[in-house]
């Protein structure tokens, strides 16, 4: 357990986002999770060291924990998403007072935040005061995977956005410490005596060094004299005016001819640095200056504070070696010669690539290392040529820039490709600066070109990894604001068929009543009555279509041989397509089945089949294809709430007009249509989707203008473990005959329930009513004769199903038969009588028969 703490304190300190400020984007996941799971506190936390932190939070008072009262720290040690319906029944929290107050939390569900590598790190939850049962449903769950995983792309972002910045600085500082360098080679070139040159070398690395101190030594025989200092005051100069070999630092230096660098001077009891301490320095470099094997001097550098790095000591000593070039330079008889032979043995060594040019910008110079790195031959990149080595896109930008500013006389600095000797083009940053004499006359430049293409390299990378994550971003939004508004429009939807289903119920039963009265001699009454339940019929159809779109009609699932179905329906489908439509079939020999209502799904191929014939007015084909089909994660991505694993696709293609990206975005949309006025109800493609998805499947349209339409339902495989669940044959049955039971209705529709008991009196029984649960227990208790209670299940205060629970304990005899007219209220389990509004009295009598003869 030590170690697995030790690395997810190590993965949260990577990403470096413990106690930062708010952020919007973890803000949003928190009120996401919040709004989508409906509960008063959500939060995206980390469990790091000996406390939990909460990097966003909705509905809490405070932004971190003890560990001993965290919740997550024992949810991580499950990965994926955890749900504890009851807190305080799991006894991982037992004494945890966050839990175990009066009003502590009771209900939890998080997703666990995790790295690339597989180590916690935290989560993203909600917590709620009071405990739910039933947890969360199959979306919300994958909700908090989805905003786990974009938690997690976040922070990667933000990581791999650090590393970027921290390469480029230390680039930049790689850059700046060589512009350093070539400063510092310019001012050794223009400096006349080596005191000017060691003050200008001093000047230059003052400020962006911190340096405090400098000292330079010219020796003879076995003495040190002090030429030229800084950061001292008289009194020390005096002190420091001359040196013995072997005395000091300065002195060890010097006979050793080796370099000193010392840090945490103050600290040291060296006597031989008592000097150093007393001007408070904490770091000092010293290095001979040695030019031909020749000892001409110490040159040291201190400071106060830290010690000097890596890359600060290779500039100085860069630099020392340089100033003992160019001290060895002036001390020649020939100046101009020597002068020329030292800046080209210094430049041929330094680590990066050195030009100069005169002022007309024609190059008198390149230094070996340029020659080495683009494989020109020697002389050859002088005047101009040195932009053949540059990659031809780049090559009138990077001309143009550099005439530009030799033009105005300023500092030049250009990006661009440079090719190396191998060919490989590589990016490079080129910079100079301009040279005067003493007079002011311009002179041309000094300058260096530097390989950056490791820098470029990780730019590019970390531009294509937003981009990424960007666009991963948007998809996952979209996809879930679509998801969202289906399941809108699906409630708003079901609940106006549930209204419907309600209306029709009294409509079609009060006409059904009426047809029973109506004097068979009186023709035109009779077929007013036909033509009323012929179009309430069509109503319910309509009803049942919109219910099927919402995923909400009462389904009879059923093991379903595919390929028998739809070779059952073939001679149906070809006499409705007509002579001008060839009709194909290609089966996959039924292999797999499904579980599925199977008058639904012949409805779906039917209606599909249909929609192709209707896409082809001048004759074309239609082909249905059925094959048994493996879907992994990434084909399910884009649909939220299926499952990877075995289906039966059943494909139904046409050659006909095919449809644009735009009208595929709204087919499924109730009432969408692109058929004339009259020519359709715009709930085909929307009921397929319906079924599909309360099938446990879903349905996919390809297509294109011109290409045709393929339009694929896929439905999971029935495995072994499947029950075959039904909603009880509602085949006609014998009629009732007057037996003089009693029938107890209970609904709190007056109209539905006025219909409800004129339907059973006419059917023989003798009939009680009850507007809700209060005023049928009452009647249960004075009616003892009651032998069927008819109840619907959705009712105010208390619905049918508690009704129907609390009767059969205390009447345990009494035989129970439900209604509705929304699938969401319909009883999912084996042996429950159950009639679907709007039913006919022929369709009532069956069920009460059946029920009562249970």
């Amino acid at each position: 357990m030590a170690s697995n703490d030790r690395a997810r304190i190590d993965a949260i300190a990577r990403y470096g986002i413990l106690d930062t400020a708010p952020e919007a984007a973890f803000d949003d996941v928190a009120a996401m999770a919040a709004d989508i799971l409906d509960a008063p506190m959500a939060m995206v936390n980390f469990v790091a060291g000996d406390r939990q932190w909460f990097k966003a939070a909705v509905g809490v008072g405070w932004n971190d924990l003890p560990l001993d009262m965290s919740i997550c720290r024992q949810i991580m040690l499950k990965p994926g998403v955890v749900v504890v319906p009851d807190l305080t029944l799991d006894n991982r929290f037992d004494g945890n007072p966050l839990i175990h107050a009066a009003t502590g939390l009771r209900f939890y569900a998080g997703a666990v935040l995790e790295t690339p590598d597989g180590v916690p790190v935290g989560a993203v939850c909600v917590l709620d005061t009071v405990p739910r049962p039933d947890g969360i449903s199959v979306r919300q769950e994958r909700t908090l995977k989805m905003l786990a995983a974009y938690t997690m792309t976040q922070l990667e972002l933000r990581r791999t956005t650090a590393l970027a910045e921290a390469e480029a600085a230390r680039a930049e500082k790689r850059g700046q410490r060589l512009a350093l360098l070539t400063k510092g080679a310019a001012s050794l070139l223009e400096a006349d005596d080596a005191a000017t040159m060691i003050h200008d070398v001093y000047a230059l690395l003052e400020e962006p060094f911190g340096l405090d101190a400098s000292f330079f030594y010219t020796c003879s025989d076995q003495d040190l004299r002090l030429v030229a200092s800084a950061g001292l005051t008289p009194g020390q100069q005096r002190q420091a005016h001359r040196l013995e070999f072997g005395k000091t630092i300065c002195g060890i230096v010097a006979e050793t001819r080796t370099p000193a660098h010392l840090a945490d001077i103050q600290l040291s009891d060296d006597p031989e640095a008592a000097f150093l301490r007393t001007l408070g320095l904490d770091a000092y470099l010293g290095a001979p200056l040695i030019h031909d094997d020749r000892l001409l001097g110490t040159l040291s550098f201190g400071r106060r504070g830290q010690a000097f790095s890596e890359g600060e000591l290779g500039v100085l000593r860069t630099l020392i070696a340089q100033i003992a070039t160019a001290i060895g330079r002036l001390r020649a008889d020939d100046r101009l010669r020597e002068s020329e032979a030292r800046f080209r043995n210094m430049a041929d060594h330094a680590p990066v690539m050195m030009w100069v040019t005169g002022p007309t910008g024609f190059c008198t110079y390149l230094n070996a290392h340029w020659y080495d790195f683009t494989g020109q031959e020697p002389g050859t990149g002088e005047g101009y040529g040195w932009l053949d080595a540059v990659h031809p896109d780049d090559r009138p930008a990077a001309g143009q820039a550099f005439a530009t500013a030799n033009a105005a006389q300023r500092q030049y600095r250009v990006d661009f490709r440079l090719r190396r000797a191998d060919g490989v083009y590589r990016w490079t940053i080129d910079t100079a600066a301009p040279r005067f004499d003493d007079d002011g006359a311009y002179l041309g430049y000094v300058g260096s070109v530097i390989d950056i293409e490791e820098r470029k390299v990780a730019e590019t990378e970390l531009e294509a990894r937003v981009a990424a994550a960007l666009a991963e971003q948007a998809r996952i939004e979209e996809t879930l604001r679509q998801a969202q508004k289906m399941e809108a429009v699906g409630q708003l939807t079901g609940g106006i068929a549930h209204d419907f289903n309600n209306m029709l119920a009294v409509i079609i039963g009060s006409l059904d009543l009426l047809n029973r009265r109506v004097d068979n001699q009186d023709a035109r009454i009779r077929r007013y009555v036909d033509a009323a339940l012929d179009g309430a019929r069509r109503a319910a159809n309509l009803t049942q279509r919109l219910l099927a779109f919402t995923r909400n009609q009462p389904l009879n699932p059923e093991p379903v041989d595919v390929d028998a179905l739809v070779t059952g329906m073939t001679d149906l489908i070809r006499g409705a397509l007509g002579a001008d439509i060839v009709m194909e079939t290609v089966l996959a020999d039924g292999r797999w089945h499904v579980l599925a209502d199977a008058s639904q799904l012949e409805n779906v191929v039917l209606n599909l089949a249909m929609n192709a014939r209707d896409a082809m007015p001048e004759g074309g084909r239609l082909t249905i294809v059925t094959r048994d089909v493996v879907l992994d994660d990434d084909q399910v991505a884009a649909f939220p709430g299926l499952t990877p694993g075995d289906y039966v696709a059943i494909t139904v293609g046409d050659t006909g007009t095919g449809m644009t990206a735009e009208v595929i975005a709204r087919a499924f949309d109730p009432f969408f249509t692109t058929k004339e006025v009259g020519k359709g109800t715009g709930l085909g493609l929307s009921q397929v989707y319906g079924f599909a998805r309360q099938s446990g499947g879903h349905v996919a349209i390809d297509s294109a203008p011109g290409r045709g339409t393929r339009v694929t339902i896929s439905l999971p495989r029935q495995t072994a473990t499947d029950p075959a669940r039904s909603q009880g044959d509602t085949t006609a049955g014998p009629a009732p005959g007057n037996r003089g039971e009693v029938v107890l209705v209970v609904e709190d529709e007056p109209a539905v329930r006025q219909f409800s008991a004129d339907a059973l009196t006419e059917l023989g029984y003798r009939v009680l009513s009850a507007d809700g649960a209060a005023t049928a227990l009452r009647l249960l208790e004075t009616h003892p004769d009651i032998a069927l209670m008819f109840t619907d299940i959705v009712m105010p205060e208390v619905n049918g199903v508690k009704l129907a629970q609390e009767a059969s304990w205390r009447w345990p005899g009494l035989k129970i038969l439900f209604t509705t007219g929304y699938a969401r209220d319909a009883i999912q389990q084996d042996g429950i009588a159950l009639i679907g509004k709007p039913f006919t009295i022929e369709e009532l009598a069956t069920r009460v028969r059946q029920t009562l003869d249970g």
